[in-house]
Order: structure tokens, then C-alpha cells, then sequence
């Protein structure tokens, strides 16, 4: 009987560790995805529907415009569209169009604005003009966009469909310090991430604590530095992670698997806690795949 004891003692122990594994894991996909749209551009038409889920933009293509990407921005590039590819089943094409959107053509394409040196404003409201006209965005007309952070990501909502904008800034060179290479990684992971996934960002106020996703920000007054500078470059790298964490991956097949709707509501919640296990098993098997590495940080779970 003592020995029984001890066994179902022992078996409730080891299973701690797991159950609160997973009521994390819970407690971060409520924060990063479970949510009503908050704030919209002043002066968009707000009759258009807004409809929101992680597939939307599974098996679209990614067109680039701007710069061409550098060596380190195509890696990056290439090894994500993999990774979307193996979780959603379906492959991700990319192009390079040229130095406007309006090359792209419209349809289920994410536009990826590449840039190196100041934030090409002029073009980035042109891109979105077209986007607004090609998809009846109902955005405001005539005014001008500027970009408020070296990288960004919107994606809108419209009577022919949505169309998708990303803008991130990438080194002027190949040969970067490691600073550089870490900075520009972070930046555009994390926008892809978040775009492909419209997960939402979730502060997280604990310096000490540790990170769990690429979404936790802590926060940290940057804005009058300049984006060139080691200083906001460090400041930047050091309020949430460089990568994807395993809870990142995670979502992904989450998103990908989900027989819901829309991925903003509960249901979604209760779809992750029932396949938790399955789904982990899942996350486990890519963060093993090396092809990915440069996307993920392996330092998540211990990083303080």
C-alpha cells in the first residue's frame, strides 16, 4: 500500500511541470491572440467587416519591392517561408517586383517593403494608396504615411479582399557586425511572425523574467535615438527575444490545425487545451529541424 502510495505521489509530481507548462502556454495565446480589434485608422470606412484568423494568409505570396533583399534577409526569408510551408502544407512563393507595389498585382500577396538608410515614406504611401484602391480599403485619401519604427506590419480589411504591408529595414551591406545580424534577424521575424499569424504583442514588465515568445515586449523608451545607432540597436535586441521561441512554434501549428472560425476567440483557447499535447509534440519536431535555426532563439526558456 506504502509503495502505491508513493508511485501515484510520485506520478502526480512529474505531472506538475507539464499541467503548468500548459496552463502558460494558455495564459500567453489569451494575451497574444484572443482579442477585439482596439483602435483603427482615424477616418477608415468601419462598415467594411473585420474578420480575423492565423490561416488567412497561409499559401500567399510574399512580393518584395524596394531593395532587393540582402544576403542575410534572404536567408531569413527563405527559411521562413519553409516553415510555413511545412505547418500549413502549402508553399509560400516569393518574388522580387521592383521598386512599387503597384508591380505586385493584387490578390492574397503580402507586400515586404525592403529598406536600408532612412524610411522611404513617399513610397510606402504610395504602396498603400494602390493597395487602397486594388482592395477597397477604405482608408482615407490623400494623406502621407511615415514609418514610426524600422519595421511595421498592417494588414487591412476590404470589400475586395485584404491586403497586407510590411516595411522593415535591413542592413546597407552584407558584411554586418554581430550587433547588425542580430538586430535585423530580430526585426524581421519578428514582423513575419506576427503577420502570419496576427498574434498581438504582449508586454511583459518582469527584466528579470524570462521570455516565452517573440510577442512579449518589455517596454522600453527608444524614440528619440537614432535607428543606426548601437544604442537603440542594443536597447531594441534587449526588450524581447531575437527569435521564435518554442512557444511561437507552438501557434503555428496551433493556427494551422485549428477547426475554427476565427482565432481570436475562446474557441480557439479551448482547441489549443485539448490538443496541447499533440500540438507540442508537433513544435518539438520542427525546433529539432536545423533548417531552422536562424529563426529561432534557443535562449527563451533561460534568457533572463
Amino acid at each position: 500500500m506504502l509503495r502505491s502510495i508513493m508511485l501515484s505521489l510520485a506520478l502526480t509530481l512529474l505531472a506538475l511541470p507539464a499541467a503548468a507548462a500548459r496552463d502558460d502556454v494558455l495564459a500567453l495565446a489569451k494575451k497574444g491572440w484572443v482579442y477585439q480589434l482596439r483602435t483603427t485608422m482615424i477616418g477608415r470606412d468601419m462598415s467594411i467587416p473585420v474578420r480575423i484568423n492565423g490561416r488567412l494568409l497561409a499559401g500567399a505570396s510574399i512580393c518584395i519591392v524596394g531593395e532587393r533583399p540582402r544576403r542575410q534577409t534572404r536567408l531569413i526569408l527563405d527559411e521562413f517561408r519553409a516553415l510555413l510551408a511545412e505547418v500549413h502544407g502549402k508553399p509560400v512563393p516569393m518574388r522580387y517586383a521592383g521598386p512599387t507595389a503597384r508591380l505586385c498585382g493584387a490578390g492574397r500577396t503580402v507586400i515586404l517593403r525592403l529598406y536600408s538608410g532612412r524610411p522611404p515614406n513617399s513610397a510606402l504611401t504610395d504602396d498603400l494608396a494602390w493597395m487602397n484602391d486594388s482592395y477597397a480599403l477604405g482608408l482615407p485619401t490623400n494623406r502621407l504615411y511615415t514609418a514610426g519604427s524600422p519595421a511595421m506590419a498592417q494588414t487591412f480589411f476590404g470589400r475586395r479582399g485584404a491586403g497586407t504591408h510590411i516595411m522593415v529595414k535591413q542592413p546597407a551591406r552584407d558584411d554586418v557586425t554581430e550587433l547588425e545580424a542580430a538586430f535585423y534577424r530580430s526585426i524581421l521575424v519578428e514582423e513575419l511572425f506576427q503577420t502570419f499569424t496576427f498574434g498581438m504583442d504582449i508586454l511583459h514588465f518582469d527584466r528579470s523574467g524570462i521570455f516565452q515568445s517573440k510577442l512579449q515586449e518589455f517596454p522600453v523608451d527608444l524614440r528619440y535615438m537614432n535607428w543606426d545607432s548601437q544604442g537603440f540597436m542594443q536597447g531594441l535586441l534587449g526588450s524581447n527575444p531575437s527569435g521564435l521561441c518554442e512557444f511561437d512554434v507552438f501557434m503555428l501549428h496551433a493556427i494551422a490545425t485549428a477547426p475554427v472560425e476565427q482565432t481570436n476567440e475562446p474557441a480557439f483557447l479551448e482547441f489549443i487545451a485539448e490538443g496541447y499535447d499533440e500540438l507540442m509534440a508537433r513544435a518539438q519536431v520542427t525546433l529539432a529541424d536545423p533548417g531552422y535555426a536562424d529563426l529561432i532563439d534557443a535562449e527563451c526558456r533561460s534568457r533572463n
